[in-house]
């Protein structure tokens, strides 16, 4: 039985990779990896430190005005065919992307359930993230399994009236891809991150993170933003800073033209994903907008000041392993020094998103779905490390 699964970005191929390696463990479903083709190229590279590859590429015409109405358009008779051609038992969308409101739409059309992982993560606002928010509320209305990471998530689905039999806790399956990646302790393909590693061990300094991608940030928030870099650079002699840049050019030329000649600040092309685990390893602090690096800095305890002013995860903030500061320059610049001085530490303790089984129960979940609870023989075993 085929549990195909859809990913357009780097971030959905990361999750879905560990959901993946645990249906190959698997003696009756069987993972097809499917590339929406949103975001050409992203979604092979995260899956090769997970040794997967596609299964299927999408055919969607070139984009050319760059609209979510024409990235849907171009997706849903290319996502409606492949449908048609493998019939799987199930189609797995994650998270909150064009990509899984696609595929739910014509997975749904086509009576094939829809199993939503990541699902129940809300912050109310249509207006932030935007389109996200929007996305992840109707993937919810016509999904048949609910993948919750937290309890919280599960709550947020209660209120809005799935069924509890629909809804399943997990725990994050990013949190099962960041182990998998950190055991094996790849060294650094990026030259620039491998020259900074050696540079911070060298002089004892300490690594800041910083990544901003957003669409809400671009333009005056993510000023700010680069501003409070530049103040706790220049507030630190110890600290390096890391900012892997969006590849949008604009995004790419402002922060360029901020931060190009401040000393110990390195800009690199986005880092792939063994990279980026080994950055958050070795960094003391992250800033970041992204959703997937909230839940996987605290595997590492390592504290993330989110530049958002607000977050569909909350685990995080109310567990004291994040701070919510938005992009006021200040906030950020005195919350990260707080840090630094060990005035302001992060709560030890259990990742909140997960201890790494979440792919293992999301199997479990879908084999539930499928009726494959009756057979006394199935056993899912855990994804080899």
């Amino acid at each position: 039985m085929d549990v195909m699964m859809l990913a357009g970005t780097r971030p959905e191929a990361v999750k879905l990779a560990a959901l993946a390696s645990a249906l190959e463990e698997h003696p009756v479903l069987r993972p097809v990896i499917v590339h929406s083709g949103q975001h050409a190229g992203m979604v092979e590279q995260a899956l090769v430190p997970f040794g997967l590859t596609v299964d299927t590429w999408l055919d969607i015409p070139p984009r050319l005005t760059g609209t979510q109405a024409e990235l849907v358009a171009g997706m849903l008779p290319a996502i409606d065919e492949v449908l048609r051609r493998h019939a799987p038992a199930v189609l797995v969308v994650q998270g909150d992307t064009t990509t899984a409101l696609a595929g739910a739409l014509a997975a749904f059309w086509q009576r094939i359930p829809v199993v939503h992982l990541e699902a129940g993560l809300r912050t109310h606002d249509l207006a932030s993230p935007f389109p996200e928010e929007g996305n992840r509320q109707m993937v919810s209305r016509i999904a048949a399994l609910h993948l919750a990471p937290t309890e919280e998530a599960a709550a947020a689905l209660l209120a809005e009236g799935v069924r509890p039999e629909l809804i399943e806790v997990t725990g994050n399956t990013v949190v099962d891809a960041v182990l998998a990646i950190a055991a094996r302790d790849l060294p650094a393909r990026n030259t620039a991150l491998a020259l900074l590693e050696m540079e911070v061990a060298e002089a004892g300094d300490r690594l800041v993170l910083v990544t901003s991608h957003r669409r809400e940030s671009w333009g005056e928030p993510l000023a700010r933003t680069l501003d409070a870099v530049e103040m706790i650079v220049a507030a630190h002699p110890n600290v390096q800073v890391l900012f892997p840049v969006h590849p949008n050019p604009a995004v790419r030329e402002q922060v360029e033209a901020a931060l190009s000649g401040v000393d110990r600040v390195t800009i690199t092309e986005p880092l792939d994903y063994a990279d980026l685990v080994r950055a958050l390893r070795l960094a003391e602090l992250v800033l970041t907008d992204s959703g997937g690096i909230q839940e996987e800095a605290p595997t590492f305890g390592t504290p993330v000041l989110v530049l958002r002013e607000s977050t569909e995860r909350r685990e995080g903030v109310d567990a004291g392993c994040a701070w919510l500061v938005g992009t006021d320059t200040a906030l950020i610049a005195d919350t990260a020094a707080e840090l630094l001085a060990g005035t302001l530490r992060p709560t030890e303790g259990a990742n909140p998103y997960g201890t790494g089984d979440a792919a293992v129960k999301s199997v479990a979940a879908i084999s539930r779905l499928l009726g494959l609870h009756s057979l006394p023989e199935l056993r899912v075993r855990p994804t080899p490390r």
